[in-house]
């Protein structure tokens, strides 16, 4: 029999075999694929094993869910307690209406419990130095044969990880939180990696401390735990204390300068000379160790929790071009010296967060720096600058140690660049040869994509891409290289695209974890989290960015349908909305612009905010307020989510009565405001605030005005104008290569998207990657219906200057694709392909235009509509219906290729 269905891309708590799943929180799921249509299933079983050999043969399995008849894709483990620290293999199979599919089985791991972790927090001395480095070793002997050996690790800020001289997992670990509420740990299967005999465990750790942005200083340490278990059946545990060595003189030189004026980076200044490369392996014997110290003994209350989100890791090498390359003085001889030292400058094509790679055969003590920029000065070299803010300490620098062929890469932290410039070495590097880009960024599955006929469009959905992978780097930030901080804005901001392009699910739920972690005690956020919320510098709040936390909490939960982000965040999202709901103003009925720092729109905005009460603020308030009903009725709270309806109806009247002008047909910016923001009425259409009569009118009159909204505000202004009937003015919006707006950053040569509409900021902003979303949504015409994306509408918009545009878009059940094409050969007017995952159900329409010339829609040749009348029989598809100029056709899963041919073809 043909096999229909094939289960594919299963997952333990969302992850690709996990090695830290917490025991008494394991959920597995998987997707579905096969050639037909139509699929379903109608049950699964899940089997759980402990050995390899048992998953192989099919016996001793932990646990057997049995065969449900269920149509879910994630199964909630529900046997026996499962043990910490052990590797366990599961399979699932899933029933169609005809036979059985069986997946090939994974295996994941189950992490250490808190109080599991015998090992120490250990550090090289015991003062807390800013920038600090600690070298550390331990040779151990493995008495036989191994089984299995899971390596459980953790330091602070970040460490590298080597066993017997092979690097073990991946950059920039663990990701960044407060780790005195939750210090995340990362685990292995290290099994491989060791042998019997005496074998060597190496780390390079780095501690900032500097009261930086986007971090919280804690204190330094690293810890380590390994767990052995011998194929006799015995068990080992080796693990950090103060037999371990450090490195008396290391590589790296302390408390170098913070790279950036957010203090968020430091230096790296590595004299390789200093240190054996055989460092790393066993017998080890050239450099003075001394004993590790126990590190400050708060460091004991830190609650460890194994990290869920992808480490880093380099997606691409790319060789850069020469730009500049001159041979000068050395800064270290007479100007008539014969010593002298090349300069170059390299452009890595884009900018690219991650680092440069060296790979160098000079001789021992030559010097090479690597300095950075987005952009260079007007003599051609790199400015000193990160961004747009002045820094001389943007650079790295490595001094070659003995002689051969020696590589490094300064990977202890993300830096984001376009251009390199080189200095203090005499010899002429060569791109490909000895100087590579690595960019790198937090791992992510991006299988998204939009492309269509308008290659302006086409580069401004590279780069929105681009800059969100840029930004991905432990945590969602802002911008790689100035701040590299998480705003809920931003995020709120970041999420359209990250969750229709990305599995973003992890990235997104460690921001709302993080920001939980950070809460105040009235409920409020700092305006970035984490971060030393003590430092002056970042004492800051922003209210609007707090009322995003209940937004971003809601399209997370829509996009996956998993309610535990929701169960886990609810009652951090309502006490920030009591906290603002508690200063209502009792004569206004509504949310005062009592703090310091209010925006309404960013950057550069032009809404006034000289007003006792802000439009915006309100109104995101009454959209915080709406999310919190909806999940309270999702963890079935029926007292709390009318309460919050409540709640909302009474600030959404208050807004109306003290807000809109009636006369004008539009809001206010503020109480008793005299302007009339085109993106403040964008926000209060697409908020559904706009009184029903006056609707169409505040709709023609922003579409009519200048476009003066900014980042934050232009998005709900589109999405108003697209979801409002003005489909034409919001695509020419996106679509113009004229100032202001996206299509004029890429017009102007940007290959990563600005922080706003000026060349002057941040040229790599995430939240400005918006587009790509608002043009697979509105012009491909993908667009979720229900929870999970279990229906979808496609609903393609076809300018007039666009030949076809297609879109993938990443969902639950697989990547949902839409092409449409339009002057075709064949007589055929217009081509529309859609592909559905298995699963999922669309309603495809083509509303009035080019659908409706057509007398005859074939699928695939065969006729599903001719002479005004449907023809029946083709597979999967539902139903076929002419609405006037409109036709809608309904579709279960599969693939499908339809043809709108016009009355004179027909």
């Amino acid at each position: 029999m043909e096999l229909l269905l094939q289960v594919i891309d299963i997952r333990v708590n969302d992850a690709v075999e996990p090695m830290s799943a917490n025991p008494g929180d394991v959920v597995f799921s998987w997707r579905l694929t096969g050639d037909g249509r139509a699929g379903e299933w109608t049950a699964y079983q899940i089997q759980l094993f402990d050995k390899e050999s048992s998953v192989r043969e099919g016996v001793g399995a932990v646990w057997n869910s049995g065969k449900l008849e269920l149509q879910e894709r994630n199964a909630t483990y529900s046997g026996p307690a499962l043990e910490s620290a052990s590797l366990y293999w599961w399979r699932v199979r899933v029933w169609d209406r005809e036979q059985m599919s069986e997946s090939v089985p994974a295996r994941f791991g189950t992490g250490l419990l808190t109080h599991e972790w015998r090992a120490e927090w250990i550090w090289s001395q015991t003062e807390v130095r800013c920038n600090d480095y600690a070298y550390f070793r331990k040779e151990l002997d493995i008495r036989g044969a191994i089984g299995t050996a899971r390596l459980f690790v953790s330091a602070h800020n970040v460490a590298n990880l080597y066993l017997n001289g092979i690097k073990v997992g991946g950059y920039a670990t663990p990701a960044p939180t407060n780790p005195w509420r939750r210090k995340y740990y990362t685990a292995y299967d290290v099994t491989p990696l060791l042998a019997a005999g005496p074998n060597c465990i190496a780390a390079v750790a780095h501690y900032l401390g500097g009261d930086g942005q986007n971090y919280v200083n804690g204190v330094p340490g690293f810890r380590l735990q390994l767990h052995v278990v011998y194929t006799n059946g015995t068990t080992e545990c080796f693990k950090t204390d103060t037999t371990w060595e450090t490195i008396r003189d290391v590589p790296h030189r302390i408390g170098t300068a913070y790279q950036q004026n957010r203090r968020i980076s430091a230096i790296e200044d590595v004299d390789a000379g200093k240190l054996d490369q055989g460092w790393k392996r066993v017998g080890f014997a050239s450099n003075p160790c001394d004993k590790a110290v126990l590190a400050d003994s708060r460091i004991r209350s830190w609650m460890m929790v194994g990290q869920e989100i992808p480490e880093g890791e380099i997606e691409e090498l790319i060789v850069p071009s020469e730009l500049y390359c001159e041979t000068v003085s050395s800064e270290v001889q007479k100007p008539d010296s014969e010593h002298r030292t090349v300069r170059q400058v390299f452009d890595a094509g884009k900018i690219v967060s991650g680092w440069p790679r060296l790979r160098l055969a000079g001789t021992a003590g030559a010097t090479v720096q690597l300095r950075y920029a987005e952009q260079l000065d007007e003599h051609g070299f790199v400015k000193h600058y990160v961004c747009n803010e002045k820094s001389d300490y943007y650079y790295d620098r490595y001094t070659v140690g003995g002689e051969g062929a020696q590589v490094w890469q300064p990977d202890l932290s993300y830096k984001a660049f376009r251009y390199v410039e080189v200095t203090h070495h005499t010899d002429r590097l060569v791109p490909g040869k000895d100087l590579w880009i690595a960019s790198a960024h937090t791992a992510m599955t991006g299988r998204g994509s939009f492309r269509c006929s308008n290659e302006l469009l086409n580069g401004m959905a590279e780069a929105c891409t681009q800059t969100l992978k840029n930004n991905t780097l432990g945590q969602a930030t802002d911008c790689p290289h100035r701040e590299q901080a998480q705003y809920l804005a931003d995020v709120d901001l970041q999420a359209e695209t990250l969750l229709y392009n990305f599995d973003a699910r992890p990235i997104l739920t460690k921001t709302l974890i993080d920001f939980a972690d950070g809460q105040l005690e009235d409920g409020s956020f700092p305006y970035v989290y984490p971060t030393n919320f003590d430092n002056p510098a970042f004492h800051k709040q922003i209210p609007e960015w707090d009322l995003h936390y209940c937004t971003l909490l809601w399209k997370t939960y829509y996009a996956y349908g998993d309610k535990r982000i929701i169960a886990a965040c609810f009652d951090t999202a309502k006490r920030m909305v009591h906290h603002y709901w508690a200063r209502l103003d009792e004569k206004t009925g509504l949310v005062p612009a009592d703090r310091p720092w209010h925006i309404s729109d960013w950057p550069y905005s032009t809404v006034q905010q000289k007003s006792p009460f802000l439009t915006v603020q309100n109104i995101k308030l009454v959209q915080a307020i709406e999310a919190m009903a909806d999940m309270a009725v999702v963890l079935d709270k029926p007292t709390e989510a009318q309460s919050f309806e409540r709640m909302a109806g009474k600030l959404r009247g208050s807004i109306v009565d003290a807000l809109f002008d009636r006369e004008i047909g539009l809001f206010r910016d503020g109480f008793q405001s005299p302007n009339y923001h085109q993106g403040v009425n964008g926000l209060a259409v697409y908020a559904g605030l706009v009184p029903e009569e006056e609707v169409s009118k505040a709709l023609e009159t922003i579409a009519e005005m200048k476009w003066e909204s900014r980042t934050v505000l232009s998005l709900p202004l589109l999405r108003a104008l697209f979801e409002g009937g003005k489909q034409e003015k919001a695509y020419r919006m996106i679509a113009s290569p004229d100032y202001p707006g996206w299509g004029y950053m890429i017009r102007s040569g940007a290959k990563t998207m600005w922080e706003g509409w000026d060349d002057i900021n941040s040229h790599c902003h995430a939240w400005n990657s918006y587009p790509l979303r608002l043009l697979q949504e509105y012009v491909a015409g993908i667009r979720q219906l229900s929870l999970g994306f279990r229906d979808v509408e496609l609903r393609p918009y076809m300018p007039d200057d666009l030949t076809f545009a297609e879109a993938t878009v990443t969902t639950v059940y697989g990547e949902l694709f839409l092409r449409w094409e339009r002057q075709c050969e064949d007589k055929v007017q217009l081509r529309v392909h859609v592909s559905i995952p298995i699963g999922m159900a669309g309603r495809l329409i083509i509303e009035p235009g080019l659908g409706a010339l057509a007398s005859r829609i074939e699928e695939s040749g065969e006729a599903i509509w001719m002479g005004g009348e449907p023809y029946e029989g083709v597979a999967s598809i539902t139903s076929c219906v002419w609405n006037g100029n409109t036709v809608e056709i309904g579709l279960k899963s599969g693939r499908y290729d339809f043809a709108f041919i016009p009355e004179s073809y027909k």
